[in-house]
């Protein structure tokens, strides 16, 4: 039996001067993408506004946010559920990401500041190393987010990064499964890091978008990648099945292991 909104909500303080529509976005997606709020769960505008001790319009607009980030789905006259976790979905944002960056690597590489670009970056791939070593796995993800932020920052480009921050549920969220399966990557992340970031500093854009590709993964070794994982896609279709009881479309991780490609 899941616990009450309010038990699950009831530990976080909103703050007077952040935007509380992003506030509250910002919660929700933490816990889509955590999977405490699981896949085909209701989710109530009214519990969660007397949860976080706000009013029922921010929450409405975060929801709808939500949505268009493809996290929920608002079904009319019905309500707010969490969508299934659907493998097709995180390939594609896998394809955005990866060529918005490459886009971004070879800027930083070829900016007339590249070595003082690197010299920032390097100071993010420290922490993350720090973190590694003491088993922060939360803040080493964190930090993995920040590097790939800077880059497009340091470019002067960090709109885009918004961008692609708006795609990024599925994947945030398959990552974090990753991780409660011990599918973990800490160390060869930071070599491919590294790699980038020499690419950065040595001006050379070739270079940088191919240290990239090799950090992020073509389509083809994702999908091969989870296809090396079926517990992995078991617990997602685990997850999806809850959906069944709502005639939900899971579309999930089925498709993964008897097709070896991910159909959109």
């Amino acid at each position: 039996m899941q616990a009450r909104m309010s038990d699950r909500l009831g530990s976080v303080k909103l703050v007077a001067d952040r935007p509380m529509v992003a506030q509250v976005f910002d919660v929700l997606r933490a816990r889509i993408v955590a999977v405490d709020f699981l896949p085909g769960e209701r989710l109530s505008e009214k519990e969660i506004s007397a949860a976080l001790g706000v009013s029922k319009t921010p929450v409405r607009e975060a929801l709808i946010r939500l949505e268009e980030a493809g996290a929920v789905e608002i079904v009319p006259r019905s309500g707010t559920y969490v969508t299934p976790i659907r493998i097709d979905r995180y390939i594609e944002a896998c394809f955005v990401r990866l060529n918005l960056e490459i886009g971004a690597v070879r800027r930083a590489a070829g900016a007339a500041t590249h070595q003082a670009i690197a010299r920032q970056l390097d100071a993010v791939i420290l922490e993350q190393r720090a973190a590694l070593a003491a088993g922060d796995y939360i803040a080493f993800f964190d930090l993995d987010q920040r590097m790939h932020r800077c880059v497009f920052e340091l470019s002067g480009i960090g709109g885009v990064w918004t961008t692609i921050s708006q795609t990024q549920a599925e994947v945030d969220r398959v990552r974090h499964l990753k991780r409660i399966h011990n599918i973990s990557r800490g160390e060869e992340v930071l070599r491919e890091h590294a790699a980038i970031v020499d690419a950065i500093r040595a001006g050379d854009p070739a270079a940088a978008e191919k240290a990239l590709v090799r950090h992020l993964g073509s389509l083809e070794a994702e999908s091969d990648g989870l296809r090396r994982h079926p517990v992995l896609l078991d617990f997602i279709d685990t997850l999806n099945a809850r959906l069944s009881g709502r005639g939900g479309r899971t579309n999930g991780a089925d498709a993964q292991k008897e097709n070896g490609t991910c159909q959109g």
